[in-house]
């Protein structure tokens, strides 16, 4: 549900003027309503429905500015399509680049998961981009403050229009656009920059470089600030920043993203500083607009001219949808846009006859539904393929002789991207779709070298998905929807239980909560007690790796292997050695028992059709929740 913001009432006078931003922000390429895993329409996102608002409101106000908040360029199978099959060379346009200079975006940022592919691939995909981007806190070189970085794009730009008042008169206005991203990107990327990017705080960068702003003649700021709304108090080098910068002086409005959450929406309500209803944070007007398209961000502010310059007397902020949402499924509310079609026609026909290509076969449907409660198919294929992949690379090196284990989550398992954002492929063929729906990230492969206790903490920090709960009371929420699916490692090569009546270790952001906190149980090697000395190698992905000083309570693992081959190519030929392939999970993980006690999870509603194959579980459906889940209890 979404907060019906008051209407901005238009100015008649003169020198009072609206102006109108427009964005969007977590694209992650999702240009047509397609889903190209599934190989069907898709109404939920797609910027060739948000396009049609965006024109809407073009006709209706005078005014308008369109932005992106970045995370645009990773993220679909279009987009892996251009960097593993297709290409980029000088010259190119890229697909996302070329829907975006059809729609004509006034100016855009970068976000975290541009970098995913490796800066040649990102500067040749802004090659021919008809407006500017900018990122000021990703660094080719670090200064001895802000204002001495050196710095991959431009940190800003004045963009200079021409606004009409409300007597109908035109001034000129700058605008003033500053981007900033996460400083984790050093970190999350550091296989792909191995050095060659830095980054900064973003408040700190902010802070620096509005005043330079201002002196340059903008008469508002707009801070494309690819961050998540988190704590109110800054922290150097915090990753969900919106809340302190939009505290900071000189910040008109904030275009905010990268958690794939809306604002303003109820899921803030009550939170000190945040007006949902007004859609501001610390007073400032902010907007993010979901994933993929899914919603257009319209920030409306009041301006008055003072002599030659412009000030914001008001302001307020609107999400508007490109579907309705309900139980009874999904209602488009707008038409793809002709001239964004077109422009990713061609790109759009290659992609589908790429992932159309058969590689192999399952003989039992593969799906994700359960992924979070059980044992899963899914996981364990990318888990082997992992370890079958290391075993072969660690031969005769000092590591070949230690046990080997792998470490892989659950992707699409739900949660704020809906009930749609699960694995579901029938038994038949495999095309390569299939590897793409089992595997959709561009991660590479790592191993890291580990000992009994740092598995325990890296088993404690995935724990932090399910509430505390009561033994004996029925129908308990069992899933913390804050804790995101795709940070759920399970480990395969032990067993082990999860006791969620025993409070968190960590809290959903990994951060740790109560260090002597324990819902790992029974954790055995080979069935034995796990000896928290000895060493063990796990096969990961490089995004775990990168932050494998959060897995580890007490020192940073050691990497002992890294190659830039992605993970879907070792699951892809794993596939292809395997088929015909009947997957059927090894025991590995399960909740721990709690007689005369009963749960209740969301997944999607198809997950009823395979009920009657879980073992050792009673499950029963519930109905359907307000946003198109399936509802389901779990007796234990």
């Amino acid at each position: 549900m979404l907060i019906a913001s008051p209407e901005p009432t238009k100015p008649k006078a003169s020198g009072i003027a609206q102006l109108r931003i427009l964005q969007t922000t977590d694209l992650h390429a999702q240009i047509l309503p397609y889903d190209y895993y599934g190989d069907r329409v898709a109404d939920s996102f797609g910027l060739a429905r948000t396009a049609a608002l965006v024109d809407s409101l073009r006709r209706e106000t005078a005014n308008t500015l369109l932005f992106d908040n970045g995370d645009w360029l990773q993220g679909s199978a279009l987009a892996d399509y251009m960097v593993y099959d297709r290409g980029m060379k000088d010259g190119d346009l890229h697909p996302v680049i070329a829907a975006m200079n059809a729609l004509g975006y006034d100016a855009a940022a970068l976000g975290n998961h541009e970098f995913n592919y490796g800066l040649p691939f990102l500067m040749a995909a802004l090659g021919r981009s008809r407006f500017p981007f900018v990122c000021a806190n990703a660094l080719v070189k670090k200064g001895s403050n802000a204002l001495r970085d050196k710095r991959l794009l431009p940190p800003y730009v004045i963009l200079e229009r021409k606004i009409r008042d409300g007597a109908g008169e035109l001034h000129p206005i700058k605008v003033g656009v500053l981007g900033l991203l996460p400083p984790q990107i050093v970190t999350w990327d550091s296989s792909v920059f191995r050095g060659a990017i830095q980054s900064r705080d973003m408040v700190e960068t902010a802070a620096a470089l509005i005043p330079e702003m201002r002196e340059a003649g903008a008469d508002i700021i707009v801070a494309l600030a690819h961050t998540g709304i988190g704590d109110a108090q800054h922290r150097d080098g915090m990753e969900n920043a919106a809340r302190p910068l939009a505290r900071l002086p000189g910040v008109d409005a904030l275009v905010t993203g990268h958690i794939h959450l809306l604002f303003p929406s109820p899921k803030f309500a009550g939170v000190d500083g945040i007006d949902i209803v007004r859609g501001t944070i610390e007073g400032t007007p902010a907007a993010m607009a979901g994933y993929g398209g899914s919603h257009l961000g319209v920030i409306d502010l009041t301006l008055q001219r003072d002599g030659r310059a412009w000030m914001v007397l008001d302001g307020q902020s609107q999400l508007l949808p490109i579907a309705e949402i309900s139980a009874q499924g999904c209602k488009p509310l707008v038409k793809s846009v002709p001239r964004i079609l077109n422009a990713v026609s061609a790109a759009h026909q290659a992609t589908l006859d790429y992932m159309r290509f058969a590689v192999g076969e399952t003989l039992a449907p593969l799906h994700s539904y359960f992924s979070l409660i059980k044992d899963c198919p899914t996981v364990q294929l990318i888990c082997t393929a992992q370890r079958r992949f290391i075993a072969d690379k660690l031969k005769g090196t000092e590591h070949a002789a230690l046990p080997l284990l792998s470490a892989a989550a659950p992707f699409k398992a739900g949660g704020w991207s809906g009930p749609q954002n699960y694995t579901n492929i029938n038994a038949g063929p495999l095309f390569q779709r299939s590897i793409a729906d089992l595997y959709c990230f561009p991660n590479t492969i790592c191993a890291l070298r580990v000992n009994g206790a740092d598995i325990v903490e890296w088993l404690e920090r995935s724990a932090a998905l399910f509430h505390h709960v009561v033994p004996g009371k029925q129908d308990q929420p069992l899933l913390d929807d804050a804790f995101p699916g795709y940070q759920f490692d399970v480990i395969l090569g032990l067993t082990y239980e999860i006791d969620p009546t025993q409070p968190a270790r960590y809290y959903a952001n990994g951060k740790m909560k109560d260090p002597n906190a324990q819902r790992i149980r029974n954790l055995r090697y080979n069935g034995a007690p796990l000896d928290l000395s000895a060493e063990f190698i796990v096969a990961t992905n490089n995004y775990r790796a990168s932050l494998n000083a959060e897995l580890s309570a007490s020192r940073p693992l050691r990497v002992v292997y890294e190659h830039s081959v992605t993970i879907r190519n070792i699951l892809l030929n794993e596939l292809a050695n395997m088929s015909p392939l009947y997957a059927k999970p090894v025991p590995n993980w399960r909740l721990a028992q709690m007689p005369d006690t009963s749960f209740v999870f969301e997944t999607a509603p198809e997950a009823a059709q395979f009920l009657k194959g879980l073992e050792g579980l009673s499950i029963e459906p519930l109905g359907l929740t307000a946003t198109g889940f399936g509802r389901f209890r779990l007796q234990m």
